[in-house]
């Protein structure tokens, strides 16, 4: 009994000090900059919300807590996991999200602010299966891009028209929910994998124009609703229709630039306390930062953002692998690409499309999404060795 007994002590003592070990090696700047992210967003929420959330001035605060309690759970697991696991269960994953976007469009799903893209799990909690479409996506390219032609680094043709095919798939069913701006992060994610990947400049160029053609024949085939196309027309010249479609785009310059230089105070902002700029705990949360933190609040924001993106892109350059290297930098184009389309579209850059600001904006399905990526970041640093 005792001879039993002890190699099992011994395992289990290995795999505790393993992961202490690994808890030591986190990469600490990244993970202290998601952490006031995820402070900074809590007050933000906060102050959006408590006017007419359900349970005011608290209600929504508590549930975005919750969320962040389980997300950083989410980061735990995946942090402390082997990512390199990943490649092989990566077809699974993203087979799962499949499901997942197919279930939304069946009875199951159901409509929030014009999207077809949610499945109600009653309590008032909700899953978005196209946010965690975004993490099982690029697990799906990394896996099939990891081994390039012997000799050479550029990507095989048979993996490249895998990858093509398993993009076109997840986006042909986002859009059916429709939601165009998750369809635009999914098309960055696949364009920035096949260019990690090696891919040459005339392919690049040639899906380029393809892209332009798919955006061309999505716009002459009436795919996009009413109001998507007048969010977009919008943008030219909101001052057009300021009470309609360009309404957004005026109320979110109006409470960023009121911030002026210092902002308002945390609770004291206008615009955001009468509502003036709609969803302003989710899709418009940084004219919040503007309103009530000013210029220079808005601008440690972005900061803390960019330190986000650079510190992926080092675990990238430094991954042990091309999977992970692959990976991190598919999650590093995703960071950035929404954190550019969330900003510029309050700032009157980008047109107004559904895109969350990262470990920012009030959600439970892109939260989970977000952290799990995070610790998927970890995971790769923790492991690190020069590729």
């Amino acid at each position: 009994m005792s001879q039993t007994l002890v190699p099992r002590s011994r395992s289990f003592m290995r795999r505790a000090m393993g992961a202490r070990s690994a808890v030591w090696r986190v990469d600490g700047v990244l993970l202290v900059a998601v952490m006031a992210l995820s402070v900074i967003g809590t007050l933000l929420v906060w102050s959006s919300t408590r006017s007419w959330a359900a349970g005011a001035p608290t209600g929504m605060v508590k549930k975005h807590m919750l969320n962040l309690a389980i997300g950083w759970v989410l980061f735990g697991i995946a942090a402390l996991g082997d990512q390199r696991t990943l490649r092989i269960y990566a077809p699974a994953i993203y087979g799962v999200s499949l499901l997942g976007l197919l279930a939304v469009i069946t009875p199951l799903g159901s409509t929030i602010n014009g999207s077809h893209s949610w499945i109600l799990l009653g309590g008032g909690f909700a899953v978005q299966p196209s946010e965690l479409a975004k993490p099982a996506l690029i697990l799906m390219l990394a896996a099939l891009l990891a081994e390039p032609v012997p000799g050479t680094d550029r990507p095989r043709p048979l993996d490249l028209l895998l990858c093509a095919a398993a993009a076109a798939i997840a986006m042909g069913l986002v859009m059916l929910q429709p939601d165009f701006g998750t369809t635009m992060v999914l098309a960055v994610i696949t364009a920035a994998a096949m260019i990690f990947a090696g891919l040459r400049k005339r392919y690049i160029a040639g899906l380029a124009l393809l892209a332009l053609a798919g955006a061309a024949a999505v716009w002459l085939l009436g795919l996009l609703k009413p109001y998507q196309i007048a969010r977009f027309t919008a943008f030219i010249n909101p001052a057009n229709d300021p009470r309609g479609a360009g309404y957004n785009s005026t109320q979110s310059l109006i409470a960023i630039g009121s911030g002026e230089l210092f902002g308002k105070g945390l609770f004291h902002g206008g615009q955001t306390t009468g509502r003036f700029v709609p969803e302003q705990h989710t899709d418009f949360i940084f004219t919040v930062v503007g309103e009530e933190f000013g210029f220079l609040g808005a601008v440690a924001v972005v900061a803390l953002l960019g330190v986000v993106l650079i510190r992926g892109l080092r675990i990238a350059r430094r991954s042990e692998d091309r999977f992970s290297a692959m990976a991190v930098g598919g999650i590093v184009c995703w960071f950035a690409f929404q954190t550019f389309v969330n900003v510029g579209m309050t700032i009157g850059i980008m047109p107004i499309t559904g895109v969350p600001l990262p470990f920012v904006s009030y959600g439970g399905t892109a939260t989970f999404a977000n952290m799990l990526a995070l610790g998927l970041l970890q995971a790769v640093h923790i492991r690190e060795r020069p590729f």
